[in-house]
């Protein structure tokens, strides 16, 4: 689990930036070259390249190199990471606030059970 928690740092840490974020969303599309990714973004080539590092380093990109051409593809299973651990929040927490408003339900019911009746 620590692995898994450090892993999942490392991603939410990597999609914490706008930039690498409309990444992912354009390699949502299919790969792209470096300089191809690069250009709507207005950044010196280096300066880009370290975000590409960024999301490598996390898994959530692979690059290889097709001649002279440096391709980027977007790699699922952090996705997947993410989106199972989210899973498990969502049901924790919607677990916690039906028992909560279960709890809720149950002191008002109390509450008009102890109040007189209007007719004695």
């Amino acid at each position: 689990m620590p692995n898994q928690t450090h892993e999942l740092d490392r991603v939410f840490h990597a999609l914490a930036d706008p930039t690498r974020r409309a990444v992912v969303e354009r390699l949502g599309q299919g790969p792209l070259s470096v300089t191809e990714l690069a250009k709507p973004f207005g950044m010196a080539l280096p300066s880009f390249v370290q975000h590409l590092k960024v999301l490598e380093q996390c898994g959530l990109l692979k690059t290889h190199k097709s001649g002279r051409v440096r391709m980027c593809e977007i790699a699922p299973q952090p996705m997947a990471e993410i989106e199972a651990w989210l899973g498990q929040q969502r049901a924790l927490w919607t677990q916690r606030l039906n028992q909560f408003d279960a709890f809720v339900l149950h002191l008002h019911a109390e509450q008009e059970a102890r109040k007189p009746d209007a007719d004695e």
